[in-house]
């Protein structure tokens, strides 16, 4: 790994956001669209609501209740989601494991 001088970085970031806030840069930004609907992406990858709540690394209660209305997921539930709709390979890799 090449030598980094981590002081230049922080002062090189803070010029960043110091030029950020005086409107002379523009920071990049990055919209990600809602997955689809928990029950969808399950149903598309052919899994049972076990085999799917044990790859999410949630209960399969938790589950339901997103499959129902009852509760919305959140966070890193959301992105692992996402994975799963727009590259099932990878997300069902990890059963294979």
């Amino acid at each position: 790994m090449a030598d980094r001088d981590i002081g230049l970085e922080i002062l090189e970031g803070l010029k960043e956001i110091k030029d950020f806030k005086n409107g002379k840069t523009h920071l990049k930004t990055i919209h990600l669209s809602d997955p689809l609907p928990p029950r969808r992406i399950r149903e598309k990858l052919n899994l049972t609501q076990a085999a799917f709540a044990d790859l999410m690394g949630v209960s399969v209660r938790t589950l339901q209740d997103w499959e129902q209305g009852r509760r919305i997921p959140k966070g890193s539930a959301r992105s692992l989601l996402r994975i799963a709709e727009q590259n099932p390979k990878a997300f069902l890799s990890f059963s294979e494991r």
